[in-house]
Parts: C-alpha cells; structure tokens; sequence
C-alpha cells in the first residue's frame, strides 16, 4: 500500500514573493485560496535538519500555538510536508518599529512609553503562559500595518523557552551579544527576568538612540554588562524624565531576583500615568541617533567585514615575527614588498601552504552584537561551518594557484564577471571587471616559469549566511629574481566569496602593498 504523502499546504495556498530568509528556512508572502486571506508563511527545509533542530522546530510551533495576544505575531497552522514544515503566521506589513520612528515627524519620551508598553503587554503574555522569549531585540519588534498607531508585534519564538513558574535554570547560552543579560553571561541559572533585562536595554534606546552597553570587542561588551556599567550621560539624558530613568534602573538591575518584573513594569507610572509623567516633547536628536543604530544593523555584514579584517591583520602581523613553516619573515615595510594580484612569475607546479595560528579563535567582536547565537546550535553547526570554511580556504588557494600559473581563464571562471577591488596597482580607483587583471595575466603572467611559493599566513574565514563568507590572511609569495637570488613578498588580503549556484565566486578583494611586480 502506497503512503500517503501530505500536500494540505501546497492544495491550500499559494505562494507569492520571498519576504525574508535565514539558515534553513524562508519567509513568504502567501494566500489561503479559499478565503484570499494573506499570511506569510515560514518555510522550513526540513531534509537539512538534525534530530536536535527538530525538535526546536516543534518547540517552536508548540510555543506560537500557545501565544495568543494582540501584540504578539500570531501562528496560524503549522504543516508538515515531504522535505517542508510550514508555520502559518500572521502577515505584518510595516516593518520594524525602529525603521518606522526615524520615520515618524514627531516623537516624544510619552512615544517611546506606547511603545515599550506594548512591548511590556506582549512579554507578560508570554510570562504568564510560562514562555521565555530569550531574544528580544528590534529586529524581533514589527509593526502589525504601515497605518499610523499600528500595533507593535513581537516575533520569532525560534530561541523562545516553556519554563514552570519562577523556575531558574540554566538552559543554555541563548541571546543576541547587546541584549543579553548578567546571569546569562555568568552561565547562572535564569528564567524571565531575562527578558525584562533586554527590554531595560531596548527602552534605553528608544529614548537616546543608542545602547547602554557598547564595545567593539565583545569580552570587553560581556564586561560592562556583568558589571552594569552604563549611565545617563549629558546632554541627551539632560531632557529625559527621572521617571524614565527609573524604570530603565529597575529593568537593568544586576541581581534578577530584583529586577522588575513585566507586571510590575506595566503599572510603573511612566507607562500607567504616561499623559502626566512622560514629556512631550519632540527628540530630534534621539531620530537622528537611532537613524545610524539602524543603519549600523542593516550593514551589520559589511560591518563585520570590515572589523574583522583589521582585527585579523593584526593579528596576523604579530605572528610574521615568529617562525612559520620554518621561514622568518621580516614585517618591517621597507624590507619586504608587497605582491600584486598578479604575482610573481609562474612555475610549472605552484605550491600553496596555509599556516594557520593555533591559539586563535577567541576573541570575537561586537560587530556581532545583532547575530543571535545559542549554544545548543553550536555542535549541530561546528562540523558544517568548518567544512564551509575549508571550503573557501580551497578557492582561495585554486584561485592563487591560476594567478600563479598565469591561467586566465582558471582565473576567470572563479571570479565574478562583476568583481570589485583595491589594490596598489590601480593607485587608489575601485577597479571592476576582468580587463584591469587579464592585461597582467597576457604581458607578465605568460613569461617564465621560475618557482613560486605561495604562503597563505594564519587565515581567518567569517561565514556571512549560507552563501557568503570574507577571508582574511597574509600571502607571502617565495620566488627566485633574476640574479637567482631569493625574494619574498608580501601582502595583506581580504577576499569576500558569494556562492551562487553552488559554486563559490569571488566578487570583492581589497590588497595592500606598493604597486611593483618581482623580477623575472
């Protein structure tokens, strides 16, 4: 007898435009063919999950099912099909509440008050029904509609917890950097009190446009949070209310079993009396604030990029005075030169060594500060992510070895029609396209053949989602001039991959270094 296969999904509604995306799912817009109505529907790719995501899945969509408010996003049916488990939710249509104040003409401490009201309303709900969220942040708070007054939405349960009671435990590291709370970082027992902390943290920036708890290096972040180390600095908290000042105070109390709780939040007068207690007055300079805290999350890749690169240069450097692979290497800039896209003249078998430094690793960085992280994820994702990242140490390395062996359409076939670059050859001009590199490839690429060593120096690679990853290294390029003496070369990289159609391409690098090519 064959088995029935369930298409309740696919026979009850349509799909229309992608709305969102994340690891293992997607978010679009879709149409129950019966009534018209729009959802959006949560497309889950259930053949790449591991037992444990299961049953966070499941988790998931038991938790949605229980939640029923107005300011919470509400999940309408969950359907599993062959390969797919879909959550039905409802479908918001205006954007993030922060995107929508920077847009606002007028807004006031009393608005700022509405909205961590209903912020406050959505957490009690899910307190009482004995959900902890674990992730508050803006990205998770939406607006129900583009109409002026719409209700603020709380969204993605994908961290959330069921808990009994007042019930304390550890349930393990779960949070978003900026957001998280003492005791999580202290890997103590916690429970809700959790999520009134990041709301501390959240009304703090509704009200200056920037957090209380800022560090580009994210031990020294974890720091300042343990320690409750933020203030009222002058002028912008000049013109806030001491009641709103008192209740971030209460939210942002160290001890948790002294924090306020959502309840108590709720009848604080600067959210119960807010018509008498909390100004009116108009915070242009909070709008502009948090004009660049949103520009700061949405260019969060870009972002981390670009710190990163710096930090692992710097690392890297530290190392060039130490014996790699049995050479020592000068870092002083007048004694070694830095190599081109091109390279040095090619040898019939190129060779590539990647040396990477054992005691990296550590330290991250607070460009992170809005990637959420749990560490129940960690050993289901560890082995992927580090095949991913062999992966893009391997194109490296081919793309190297076709510049190498001056292989231009090796070379061609790896990068983007479209790749972007800096590099001294193009004295300080974005260069795009192939043209700029094929003239080196045809006149200083197609000569000689002496040997070339090629040195990959203690690698960094940064997966940015599914389909993208930077690397960053040192490459040091061994070769023999004219006079049959030895050289070394070398230059500071950083290579941002995309992979499109399952192969990887590179689309941007960025090199430093003077604008000379070795001797043939």
């Amino acid at each position: 007898m064959a088995l029935t296969i369930c298409t309740r999904f696919t026979d009850e509604y349509q799909l229309f435009e992608e709305l969102g995306k994340g690891a293992f799912s997607v978010v679009r817009r879709c149409v129950k063919i019966s009534s018209g109505q729009e959802f959006a529907a949560k497309i889950i790719n259930t053949k790449k999950l591991s037992a444990r995501d299961h049953q966070k899945l499941e988790r998931e969509a038991r938790i949605c099912r229980l939640l029923k408010h107005p300011n919470i996003v509400r999940l309408h049916e969950s359907i599993s099909e062959e390969g797919f488990h879909y959550l039905v939710f409802d479908l918001v249509t205006g954007g993030e509440l922060f995107e929508d104040i920077v847009a606002r003409e007028y807004y006031s401490e009393a608005d700022a008050s509405h909205c961590i009201q209903q912020i406050l309303e959505s957490v009690h709900h899910c307190h009482v029904n004995g959900i902890v969220h674990r992730d508050l942040k803006p990205e998770n708070l939406l607006l129900a509609s583009k109409l002026k007054g719409a209700a603020v939405k709380l969204a993605d349960f994908g961290l959330a917890i069921e808990v009994q009671g007042d019930q304390q435990a550890w349930f393990g590291f779960a949070g978003t950097p900026g957001y998280l709370s003492p005791e999580v970082l202290r890997k103590d027992p916690y429970g809700k009190p959790v999520d009134m902390w990041a709301c501390g943290v959240i009304l703090y920036i509704l009200l200056v446009g920037y957090p209380p708890f800022w560090d580009e290096d994210q031990h020294r972040l974890y720091q300042q949070i343990k320690a409750g180390a933020y203030d009222f600095p002058s002028p912008e908290w000049d013109t806030v209310t001491p009641e709103a000042k008192d209740l971030i105070n209460k939210m942002l109390t160290i001890n948790p079993s002294k924090r306020i709780t959502a309840t108590e939040a709720l009848k604080h007068p600067w959210i119960c009396q807010r018509s008498t207690v909390a100004s009116m007055m108009h915070r242009q300079e909070t709008v502009e604030c948090l004009k660049k805290f949103n520009a700061r999350r949405k260019l969060k890749g870009a972002i981390l990029t670009t710190l990163l690169v710096t930090r692992n240069f710097s690392a890297a450097k530290s190392l060039l005075n130490k014996k790699a692979d049995g050479v020592k290497v000068n870092n002083k800039a007048n004694t070694v030169t830095s190599p081109k896209e091109t390279g040095p003249v090619p040898t019939l078998e190129p060779q590539t060594t990647v040396i990477h430094n054992p005691v990296d690793g550590n330290k991250e960085s607070i460009e992170s500060a809005n990637t959420t992280i749990e560490d129940e994820d960690v050993k289901a994702c560890t082995n992927n992510n580090k095949a991913r990242k062999q992966e893009i140490i391997k194109v490296t390395e081919q793309l190297i070895e076709s510049i190498n062996n001056g292989d231009f359409e090796s070379y061609a076939k790896i990068c983007d029609p479209g790749l972007t670059s800096f590099e001294p050859e193009a004295l300080g001009n974005l260069v795009e396209g192939h043209d700029f590199h094929r003239f080196y490839f045809e006149n200083a690429l197609s000569k000689g053949n002496k040997p070339v060593h090629t040195i990959l120096l203690n690698p960094h690679v940064h997966l940015i989602g599914e389909n993208a990853a930077c690397i960053a290294y040192i490459r040091l390029t061994q070769y023999m001039d004219t006079n049959g003496m030895p050289r070394t070369m070398q230059s500071e990289e950083t290579r941002v991959w995309h992979r499109r159609d399952g192969k990887w391409q590179n689309i941007h690098f960025h090199r430093s270094g003077s604008p000379s090519i070795p001797s043939h």
